[in-house]
């Protein structure tokens, strides 16, 4: 499957900070169903603009370390310019990587975020074995995507989602352990997972 369609443009970008969003897909709501994480290395995947970025970087306190990784400079540069801001956190590190390459050295994280971006990665498989290499024996993977039995819009066009029992399927069949699977938001589903031993 070829993702490369499926990527939010640049262009695009002014919808990441909508402020319908809040309303319908609230970070805080989303930072309660992960796991306690003060002082954590957290990889934001396809962090985009910041939106899950720096409420992580926040939520885990200046101890703490968010790698925001996203595929387009473009939208590196428009989350950079929101960190010289003076409230801005500064334990955001940006890199440009994909899903299936993040560039991060291995067992370098507690926590790999992605949301609302795993319908664009080509490769989940591959992508799998990348999040299991960067993350921690004891890290976790949280998958936040958009439900294909809602309305469009907003999100992307209902035949590019993945229904959360397809995703908990593949990463069953990957040797991971799903430990929540729940809806979040009015349009998406929330899973939790932790690769199983071996």
């Amino acid at each position: 499957m070829d993702g490369a369609d499926r990527v939010m443009s640049v262009a695009d970008a002014h919808r990441l900070d909508n402020p319908e969003r809040l309303k319908w897909l609230p970070p805080d709501r989303v930072l309660e169903l992960l796991p306690p994480c003060p002082g954590a290395t957290v990889a934001d995947i396809g962090a985009g603009t910041g939106y899950f970025a720096i409420p992580l970087a926040q939520a885990i306190g200046p101890g703490g370390k968010v790698f925001a990784i996203d595929l387009q400079p473009e939208m590196l540069d428009l989350l950079r310019k929101k960190l010289e801001g003076p409230d801005a956190p500064h334990n955001i590190s940006l890199l440009q990587g994909t899903a299936e390459a993040t560039t991060l050295p291995p067992a370098s994280c507690d926590l790999v975020f992605i949301a609302n971006v795993w319908h664009e990665v080509p490769d989940h498989a591959a992508a799998l074995r990348e999040f299991r290499r960067v993350l921690r024996p004891d890290g976790a993977l949280a998958i936040v995507d958009w439900r294909p039995d809602t309305e469009h819009p907003p999100g992307p066009p209902i035949e590019h989602r993945i229904d959360a029992a397809e995703v908990r399927r593949k990463l069953e069949e990957s040797g991971w352990k799903v430990e929540e699977n729940t809806l979040v938001g009015e349009y998406g589903y929330f899973i939790l997972a932790r690769p199983k031993a071996g």
